[in-house]
């Protein structure tokens, strides 16, 4: 069988982020629920990892593969790399391969900005502290933007010198982007985005203002995090699934084994999209913190958006 096949170039040029968006927007607003979603699997390899993230979702089943080999970069090579295979849901005929990479290039940022959507301000620019200086980091910002207002953007790397290219990159695209060289930003920041692979705490959380908001993205593995408990025990949480987060959030798993949060203050992505965000609890007022591990159903439902197209 020969099955067509979707390119990286076509998915960029036929999903817009803000296309992304809507649609992971619009699955959740007709009632999928993503706790019903497989978890994903990992399989150790000789020179690295599979991750597995099987989906059902409407009309539409799919799963991506995607490869994790640390030994890539030397030799000039992606470390990950991925596929998506789409299917029928009604008779599991398989109906296209797509790139892997792109689709989690767009899904990635648009589910940030999903968050973002709900959580953040809307009566002034956003000023926003960003964490990354990478591919994904650029992205969030264009996702972000499609959103809400953008103001003032410190870009926070690992060198100067990568702060300086984002920001550059950013200004270039037409941000009001500077670069920074810590995280002095934050306590001003309305919109903390963490685009990293940090496995650390990337500031402090007594920091952040009481109406900010925090997006974590950067990891999915129980042992690492970007933002400490102080943030945690702080914040509103919400997560894309429960089971999920307390399986690979590193930031919520290592929060509640310091004793910051219980699993019963986390809120859920679909309750903020069908219900909005979560009043205080017992009158306390604190940021919103976000932290996202990406799943299955995301890439799904942005791979059926690109075939549909």
């Amino acid at each position: 069988m020969s099955l067509p096949s979707v390119t990286a170039d076509q998915i960029r040029a036929r999903v817009s982020v803000k296309d992304a968006v809507e649609a992971l927007d619009a699955a959740l607003q007709t009632g999928f629920d993503p706790a019903t979603s497989p978890a994903r699997s990992n399989v150790p390899l000789t020179h690295g990892s599979l991750l597995l993230m099987p989906a059902e979702a409407g009309r539409f089943v799919g799963v991506k593969i995607a490869s994790v080999a640390p030994d890539n970069p030397a030799a000039g090579l992606p470390k990950i790399q991925g596929t998506y295979l789409l299917m029928s849901a009604a008779t599991l005929e398989p109906l296209a391969v797509l790139d892997g990479a792109a689709l989690t290039e767009i899904r990635t940022p648009a589910l940030s900005a999903l968050g973002v959507r709900y959580l953040a301000r809307e009566d002034a620019p956003l000023r926003v502290t960003l964490f990354g200086t990478g591919p994904q980091a650029f992205g969030h910002m264009a996702a972000v933007a499609s959103v809400r207002e953008i103001g003032r953007v410190a870009v926070v790397g690992r060198t100067p010198e990568k702060s300086d290219e984002m920001a550059s990159r950013l200004v270039g695209v037409g941000f009001d982007a500077y670069a920074s060289t810590s995280s002095e930003s934050v306590p001003d920041a309305d919109l903390v985005l963490c685009c990293t692979s940090a496995a650390r705490p990337l500031f402090r959380g007594g920091t952040v203002r009481d109406d900010a908001v925090v997006v974590a993205m950067g990891s999915h593995e129980p042992d690492v995090r970007e933002v400490d408990t102080a943030l945690v025990e702080r914040s509103t949480v919400y997560v894309e699934d429960v089971d999920t987060a307390l399986r690979e959030a590193g930031d919520i798993v290592m929060a509640l084994g310091e004793g910051g949060v219980t699993a019963d203050d986390l809120r859920t992505l679909r309750s903020l999209v069908l219900d909005g965000p979560a009043r205080p609890v017992d009158g306390r007022r604190g940021p919103a913190l976000y932290k996202t591990v990406g799943m299955g159903w995301e890439d799904l439902v942005v791979a059926a958006l690109a075939y549909r197209s």
